[in-house]
């Protein structure tokens, strides 16, 4: 990406168009000044994105299909994945739930290409095209999450930052946070005696996404003073705020009961309104003091006093603190002998604090207050603890957080990064592939990320060990997760016939499924399944010629079904998906024999419409009406260009009696398993 002097800008300028020009114009003048800033072109952008429409095309011999695989939910692609996204943009658009990705580090060892070359350390424009590079696929990724969706980036500690930046700009607003995994025990790099151990997770989601945490049980719930509502546990009554930055939460508490007196930590204040003090503030304003109760969140101190919902622990009359006059209040505060929190050792009452003369004759207990969480007051699927950002060793000891906090966070935990390498030789025989992540650390992502039946793309999938992950949580849990993995050939000049994505990525997912090294294999129901596609660019002026069945199929499957395969196989005919009333089938040809068959579907099958997909719908459609057959038709091309033509290109290159038309089923929905 070399800098560009003022004849090589002009020259450029007078080749293109006014709302090209408008495009370059727009985009400088409205560009963020402030954050992240690489070298890019927004036109060649754009055009790479409109290039050419990818089709898939299923590779049977490559694919993993066991006995008595109907049709395939798992898909292998292989390709740039750059390419694959822009397939899947046609897709998979709002369906992938689960985004997991561990992209080129941009280390300068060459370990990723641009353009077809290797980018090394002394490219100058190394970062710009790292960032562009990225930014393409993740602009596309975007596309593909559901309303509730997450992406999952792996990325060392020396580019932390500059993805961080780009994922703010790909997807503003939606950062989550990051999780550190300790990566080795000891650094190499000694020459500053600082050692690098750890790399990040970057998590950023869709606004109703939630991690799984962890059920918190009922071990911190007793009774101890026979509460009719049953087991509770304690939850702190303070918030950390001092008494001058939060004056009106600082006041003293009194139990009904028996009459003792509470004071305020000046240092944590309590977290809850009290009606008395909103009185004193507001004196005989009436007004006032409605609208400020009414203003409160949640329950006033006086208010859960009265439900019961406070804690007093037992404190015994010999216990209790009592000062007959301020004089010997502040002798004991001076002396160290006046009220004290009984953990911390801290005093509660200081010379400096107000309204001492308050606690002069006040009888005050020693414990401190709590309030109740009643085990009741919520389902017990809402009783979650959350997932923490620290992922640990196996058999790394983790000190509790927060020893107030009713459930600690979920840790997760995962072994050192070199065990990764380990894991696919004992897979392949092999060390097939550099620098993989841990089983381990994909997995323990996964499930706290993933529900039973979430779609779980990895579009750097290298060695496919997110893929394997998936199968081994379905196997555990009993879900229905699917994968998708998109990986090159990594081939080059030097060895062109190099394929990582079937030698390695799908070989490795082949044997973790039929079984390896005395490990049981997988079944069909757990994902023991793939489909291997290759990707076919076809110009959009020519779909509608080079473009086989074979891709319409494929497409249309992956489109309708969020699958690929045959469902059921007809000589002329290809049933695509089925529901309670219709039928989606594919006829590539209409011939008198395809007119026949398509006529006695409905009754074949027990429906009530058909939705059909063929190279001239409106006659079809005409056709089938004159048979009593309700259907709706749509053009096999429209359907191939959908999602990847710009309406700007104007590709209008449907067979001649096509009809540009949605590709929704009969009855408006999107397909039987979509």
């Amino acid at each position: 990406m070399p800098t560009q002097n003022a004849a090589d800008l002009l020259k450029q300028f007078s080749n293109l168009n006014a709302p090209q020009l408008r495009r370059l114009l727009v985009e400088h003048l409205t560009k963020q000044k402030l954050g992240l800033y690489w070298e890019s072109n927004a036109i060649e952008r754009d055009e790479a994105l409109n290039a050419n429409v990818v089709l898939p095309r299923l590779v049977p011999e490559f694919s993993h299909t066991p006995e008595g695989t109907h049709f395939h939910q798992n898909l292998i692609i292989e390709g740039d994945n750059f390419d694959s996204l822009r397939l899947l943009r046609a897709t998979h658009a709002g369906k992938i739930r689960v985004i997991y990705i561990d992209p080129p580090y941009n280390t300068g060892n060459k370990d990723w290409v641009y353009n077809d070359k290797f980018v090394g350390a002394n490219d100058r424009w190394r970062h710009s095209q790292w960032l562009e590079f990225l930014y393409q696929r993740l602009t596309l990724a975007r596309e593909l999450l559901t309303s509730d969706g997450v992406i999952l980036v792996s990325i060392n500690d020396e580019n932390r930052s500059r993805l961080e930046l780009l994922l703010d700009e790909v997807f503003p607003g939606r950062r989550a946070g990051s999780l550190v995994w300790r990566t080795k025990d000891t650094g190499n790099d000694l020459s500053q005696r600082f050692s690098h151990v750890h790399e990040h997770v970057l998590v950023y989601a869709n606004a109703g996404f939630k991690f799984n945490g962890r059920a918190t049980g009922r071990s911190k719930f007793r009774n101890p003073d026979k509460d009719l509502r049953g087991d509770w546990s304690p939850q702190p009554l303070t918030k950390a705020h001092t008494y001058l930055e939060r004056e009106n939460t600082y006041y003293p508490i009194q139990d009904p009961d028996t009459g003792y007196w509470y004071p305020c930590d000046p240092n944590r204040v309590w977290a809850y309104a009290s009606e008395n003090e909103i009185r004193k503030r507001f004196k005989d304003d009436e007004l006032a003091i409605e609208a400020a109760l009414k203003g409160l969140r949640s329950d006033s101190i006086e208010q859960l006093i009265a439900k019961k919902l406070v804690y007093f622990p037992p404190c015994t009359a010999d216990d209790v603190i009592q000062f007959d006059s301020k004089e010997t209040l502040l002798e004991d505060i001076r002396a160290g002998r006046g009220p004290i929190l009984p953990k911390k050792k801290t005093p509660i009452l200081r010379e400096d604090l107000p309204d001492l003369d308050f606690w002069v004759g006040k009888p005050i207990a020693t414990g401190r207050p709590s309030r109740k969480e009643l085990w009741t007051a919520k389902p017990e699927s809402e009783r979650l603890a959350p997932l923490g950002s620290w992922i640990a060793g196996m058999n790394e000891q983790v000190i509790a957080l927060e020893e107030d906090e009713d459930d600690e966070p979920e840790v997760l935990r995962s072994a050192r990064g070199g065990v990764a390498t380990d894991e696919v030789k004992d897979v392949l025989g092999s060390k097939a592939f550099p620098y993989p992540k841990p089983l381990s650390l994909i997995k323990g992502l996964l499930a706290q990320a993933t529900q039973p039946n979430d779609i779980v793309l990895d579009f750097f999938a290298g060695s496919g060990t997110t893929g394997q992950a998936v199968l081994e949580l379905n196997a555990e849990d009993g879900g229905n997760r699917r994968f998708i993995m998109c990986s090159s050939t990594e081939s080059t000049a030097k060895e062109p016939d190099k394929n990582l994505c079937r030698d390695v990525c799908a070989e490795r997912l082949r044997r973790v499924m039929t079984g390896y090294s005395g490990k049981t294999g997988y079944s069909v129901a757990q994902g023991g399944e793939f489909a291997y596609l290759q990707l076919d660019k076809i110009e959009a002026a020519d779909v509608a010629f080079e473009a086989t069945p074979e891709h319409a199929k494929t497409l249309i499957l992956m489109r309708e079904t969020a699958s690929t395969g045959i469902l059921i196989a007809s000589t002329a005919i290809q049933i695509i998906a089925k529901g309670s009333d219709w039928l989606t089938v594919l006829c590539p040809e209409v011939t008198p024999l395809t007119l026949d068959e398509l006529a006695k579907l409905p009754a074949a099958h027990g429906v009530a419409r058909l939705a059909v997909f063929c190279p001239r719908p409106k006659a079809l459609a005409l056709l089938l009406a004159e048979r009593g057959v309700e259907a709706n038709t749509y053009s096999i091309t429209d359907a191939l260009l959908k999602g990847q033509v710009s309406s700007k290109k104007g590709a209008k290159v449907a067979f001649p009696d096509s009809q540009t038309s949605e590709t929704t089923l009969a009855d408006g929905s999107q397909g039987a398993a979509a």
